[in-house]
């Protein structure tokens, strides 16, 4: 899957690291239901690390279309809650 960080680049991830990346979604939602900014801040940039040190990057002139766009490490609470479907970040 072709993931994109908005403001950084693609990454393509393997499917067997979505469990991982599920996990921290998860945490990261039940933080914005509870208005957590500390643990919303700290959770966002836990998961877009791990996007990063297990995907592989694509080339900056690579036109992928992306199968999955994550929100910048700067995004506020209230940009990343307009960003959320029903299922999160990361789909199931």
């Amino acid at each position: 899957m072709i993931v994109r960080i908005m403001g950084e680049g693609q990454v393509k991830l393997e499917d067997s690291h979505f469990a991982e990346l599920n996990k921290l979604d998860d945490a990261l939602l039940a933080e914005m239901e509870a208005e957590d900014e500390a643990g919303f801040r700290r959770t966002l940039g836990q998961l877009l690390d791990a996007v990063r040190s297990l995907g592989t990057p694509l080339a900056d002139d690579a036109l992928e279309p992306s199968e999955l766009i994550l929100p910048s490490p700067e995004s506020s609470l209230d940009e990343v809650r307009a960003m959320l479907g029903e299922d999160g970040l990361i789909p199931d």
